[in-house]
């Protein structure tokens, strides 16, 4: 039987550090204005633990036998190496679902009624790289949702600044997982998967990777304009664009050896740090 380290491997429970400083920032921002509620808190982390899980466990599930072909992932994904049986990955993605919808409902309303299209973007990820390169981009909205979802979990309202912040961590995971799926680039050709690597080559692939990110950065910069920070929050933006384009020197188009220094490492230092220093600033 598995345990519950296996089922924290699966999900990779360590990658959740890129999107809940983010829902933390959308958070603390509608806080501000709204008043600080712990429950709501408590609410929205246990939300983003339940959603999370259930996309990478879905996404687990749906590519194990593509897992199962690939020598990178054959024998340490969890599904492939027999771990975990499809079954149990499938109930865990059920379980998980439904925790996250029966938590919505607690929270509000909007984020209630909400709950099934944050489902339908997060889980129908896993169908994209079968057709489209773009498959990048709705990874990026899936956690782009962290935010905003936050956000109205506080204020079951729309606002401007949770967009933009959301806008920013759409084009930043983008991105990143452009750099990521380089590895994968000969055998999704090989087996009609789709990514940008793929449809664009190595070398433009990082020349559009750069670009995203350098939206990312102009979304987090004109966030800080409309939020009217102090310089909390620009030393936080200018350590988080500094490690966002330091990623870009540890690969190149004939040197993949540190994509995952690159994609996890550099990222999850990069979020937690801004995370940390734009939450500072919210709160003093």
């Amino acid at each position: 039987m598995a345990s519950f380290k296996n089922y924290l491997s699966l999900i990779k429970f360590s990658h959740t550090i890129f999107a809940i400083p983010f829902a933390l920032i959308g958070f603390f921002l509608a806080s501000k204005k709204y008043g600080f509620e712990w429950h709501t808190l408590i609410y929205v982390l246990l939300c983003m633990l339940f959603a999370r899980s259930a996309a990478m466990a879905f996404n687990r599930y749906i590519d194990r036998e593509i897992d199962l072909d690939n020598p990178r992932t054959a024998q340490v994904r969890e599904i492939p190496n027999g771990t975990i049986k499809p079954q149990s990955a499938l109930l865990f993605v059920v379980f998980n679902c439904l925790a996250f919808v029966a938590t919505t409902y607690f929270i509000n309303t909007l984020c209630f009624y909400l709950s099934p299209i944050a489902l339908l973007v997060i889980l129908g990820y896993s169908y994209t790289k079968r057709f489209t390169a773009l498959c990048h981009l709705v990874l990026g909205l899936g956690l782009s949702l962290a935010p905003v979802g936050a956000f109205l979990a506080v204020s079951s309202e729309f606002a401007l600044a949770p967009l933009l912040f959301s806008v920013a961590v759409l084009f930043w995971v983008s991105g990143f997982d452009i750099i990521y799926s380089l590895q994968d680039d000969k055998f999704d050709s090989e087996h009609q998967l789709h990514s940008i690597p793929v449809a664009l080559g190595r070398k433009n692939a990082l020349f559009l990777s750069r670009f995203l990110h350098l939206v990312t950065a102009a979304s987090l910069f004109y966030a800080g304009q409309l939020i009217e920070t102090q310089y909390l929050y620009w030393v936080g933006f200018v350590i988080f664009t500094l490690l966002l384009f330091y990623q870009h020197s540890l690969v190149s188009e004939k040197n993949l050896s540190k994509v995952n220094l690159a994609f996890f490492t550099t990222n999850g230092i990069a979020s937690i740090i801004f995370g940390v220093f734009v939450i500072l600033e919210l709160l003093f």
